[in-house]
């Protein structure tokens, strides 16, 4: 199964604060554990949301949102795509994984819609 692993902003990461040096080595250790266990997809880290858009559908109009946007808590700072047996193999990588941020962080694990998701849609 495929996962998507959300690392959850904060406010640090909002600000463009870098993490320190040894964060940047821990996890690219971490990401190279991910890649010879055959699980690393993808990865990268994002942008604040000062440098982001949004935009909103509403029926046929669009509308361009510039950032940056309120709810830090509800924003994204980074991700993983991950190919694992199943949630609790996801969620055994994500406790060995460095903290992501200087201080309390949260990281989200998403299953991925797979086609079989969808065979009684489409038949």
């Amino acid at each position: 199964m495929r996962v998507m692993v959300l690392v959850k902003a904060t406010n640090e990461s909002e600000a463009g604060n870098l993490p320190a040096a040894e964060m940047f080595e821990a996890m690219g250790k971490f990401n190279q554990e991910l890649a010879d266990a055959g699980i690393l997809l993808a990865a990268d880290g994002l942008k604040p949301t000062s440098s982001a858009k949004r935009v909103a559908f509403d029926g046929p109009s669009r509308m361009v949102i510039d950032g940056p946007f309120a709810e830090t808590k509800e924003l994204v700072a980074g991700f993983w795509l991950w190919e694992v047996r199943d949630m609790d193999e996801a969620v055994a990588w994500v406790k060995r994984c460095p903290n992501p941020m200087p201080g309390p962080s949260e990281i989200e694990i998403r299953p991925v819609y797979e086609s079989a998701d969808f065979e009684d849609l489409v038949g």
